[in-house]
């Protein structure tokens, strides 16, 4: 839940997150097909908390979270809720936008929450006393650091990155995106996209929702297994693609 790019290439639209965790933190549940309220939806599971980072919806709703809003918070548990359930919350709704809106945040650690509904992206934000709303163009790609784990040098740094990346490949494939967040970087362990600070921080897996106007799946490498698991879903109605 540590780094998110968006990136629509000929009717596709790709969503890829990489979560960095700490080496305490228990592995996650590899994703599968699961109930929340009323809808079915696809994620991996957080198997401390419940919740997930990255999800798709059956009727192409897709978001992804990452920690942190503008720059790096202090933390100061208890909190009321974990973001990872919030986050459920407000996908499984009709509206997410609108739900995101109206909810109740207090108590809740900061967070980024990327939506893309019905062919729009947004962008919401919590800093821990103010929601932050904007709609991006769904027409371009975008990259996304968490702020909790990388500075202002660093995330423009990654930004660079993703530039160099998209000017070397026109049309990437799945497959070229996972190798971007996979291999992303210039040899500093500690900010490329394949992160490890000491043993303590390290990027756990990499989750890729591919979503076209009729199919969806989410592809999930973990990376102490260096395994793929895919899971499909089945659109109820086709949907817009920028």
């Amino acid at each position: 839940m540590c780094t998110v790019s968006f990136i629509p290439v000929n009717g596709k639209i790709f969503i890829t997150s990489n979560r960095d965790e700490k080496f305490s933190r228990k592995k996650a549940i590899a994703p599968a097909v699961n109930k929340y309220n009323g809808w079915k939806l696809i994620y991996p599971k957080d198997a401390e908390a419940n919740g997930t980072w990255i999800a798709l919806k059956e009727n192409g709703d897709a978001a992804v979270l990452l920690n942190g809003a503008f720059i790096r918070h202090q933390t100061n548990p208890p909190y009321r809720k974990s973001r990872g359930i919030i986050f459920l919350d407000v996908l499984a709704s009709k509206y997410p936008s609108f739900i995101f809106s109206k909810i109740d945040l207090s108590g809740i650690e900061p967070f980024t929450f990327i939506l893309f509904e019905k062919g729009c992206v947004y962008q919401f934000r919590w800093d821990g006393n103010e929601k932050f709303c904007k709609q991006l163009s769904a027409n371009r790609p975008h990259i996304w650091s968490s702020s909790t784990l990388y500075d202002g040098l660093i995330i423009k740094k990654r930004e660079q990155w993703f530039t160099k990346f998209l000017n070397r490949t026109n049309t990437p494939t799945q497959q070229d995106i996972f190798e971007f967040h996979r291999f992303g970087g210039d040899g500093d362990r500690n900010n490329d996209l394949l992160m490890n600070r000491d043993n303590f921080y390290s990027t756990v897996s990499i989750t890729s929702i591919l979503l076209t106007a009729d199919r969806g799946s989410l592809k999930y490498l973990d990376l102490a297994e260096n395994k793929f698991v895919e899971t499909k879903i089945e659109l109820l109605n086709r949907i817009t693609i920028p």
